[in-house]
């Protein structure tokens, strides 16, 4: 089995993973959230809703890359190809921006929590969240002009690596890297570098100020868990790809271990609920309350057959003693 083949069959396994460990996780928390924000709607409850939003978009579209892994190639309509590379990547880097969000909001209300509490407006961290999907789509579609600058087709997004094989967004020529690989670079800088920063700077600040405070011991282990873990998926699952893209600008190429540097971000978006649950009170709370709401349905569910299968089916003993009182009488 070459080089080929097991990053395939390894990109198979996260693919799958993610979906069976994604998809059912970030519906939870979403549900868990949604039921949150109805009741008492925050600033981080809108930042986690977005981020598990963009979560569920990257996990809906990811059977396509199942499809083009499994097959060994792009098979679907080529317009499917720039559609599902900029969902792709524009909900990787959404991701980021919305955990530096939400760490920057954690680090407001621990460093100045009486003017915070002034400004901490919903609808402030709503504008937020379009300037952050806006900032995200803006990058991400400038990439994907660049390249279609040169011929104004999508034919770019596909190209033929044998005769009979076709891949979507992977070969590209050299004028084409001229225009993307300082465009990767500042993709990299802006929506992960800086956002990097502004949160290990702020979860640095929010441990230095609550080991402080006179909280009790539980939360403040409560606080580094979230740090730690956060700054875990960002290092982990973010950094091999941007490192790529720098490492492409320096070498002036896309590198060959890029296809392999992009799939712990793929691994973000089940990794992600293990965060919301060290974030939120709410969250644990609300595992409970939606575990012990589905048993509550299920039993519904079980005495409502059960009531109609007695009414369908009665007992026939009764009906037996029934027929010996009337031939008696």
């Amino acid at each position: 089995m070459d080089a080929n083949m097991i990053l395939d069959t390894l990109s198979l396994v996260i693919y799958v993973m993610t979906m069976f460990l994604g998809l059912p996780s970030n519906l939870l928390v979403f549900y868990i959230f949604f039921k949150k924000a109805r009741s008492r709607l925050t600033p981080n409850l809108i930042y986690m809703i977005n981020l598990c939003a963009s979560d569920l978009v990257f996990i809906m579209f990811l059977p396509i890359k199942i499809m083009e892994t499994f097959l060994h190639g792009w098979t679907l309509p080529e317009v499917l190809c720039p559609i599902f590379n900029f969902i792709h990547f524009s909900t990787i880097y959404a991701s980021v921006c919305f955990l530096s969000a939400v760490s920057v909001g954690r680090y407001l209300s621990a460093a100045f929590p009486i003017k915070y509490k002034i400004y901490k407006k919903p609808r402030y961290s709503l504008l937020i969240c379009i300037c952050l999907w806006a900032l995200v789509f803006v990058h991400v579609s400038f990439v994907f002009v660049l390249e279609t600058s040169q011929k104004g087709s999508l034919e770019m997004f596909l190209s033929h690596v044998d005769d009979d094989k076709v891949v979507c967004y992977e070969n590209f020529t050299a004028q084409q890297l001229a225009l993307i690989v300082p465009a990767r670079l500042e993709l990299s800088v802006v929506l992960y570098l800086l956002p990097l920063a502004i949160t290990l700077f702020c979860y640095t600040r929010c441990i230095q100020i609550l080991m402080k405070s006179c909280m009790h011991v539980k939360y403040k282990r409560r606080a580094i868990r979230v740090a730690v873990t956060t700054l875990i998926v960002f290092i982990v699952c973010f950094a091999p790809y941007n490192i790529s893209h720098i490492v492409g600008f320096v070498q002036k190429k896309s590198v060959t271990w890029r296809k392999a540097a992009l799939l712990p971000s793929t691994c973000n978006a089940f990794l992600d609920p293990l965060i919301f649950y060290f974030l939120s009170n709410s969250v644990d709370k609300g595992f409970y309350q939606a575990w012990k709401s589905l048993q509550q349905k299920y039993s519904m569910s079980m005495r409502k057959l059960s009531s109609v299968f007695i009414k369908e089916h009665p007992d026939k003993s009764k009906t037996r003693s029934i027929k010996t009182i009337s031939a008696t009488v």
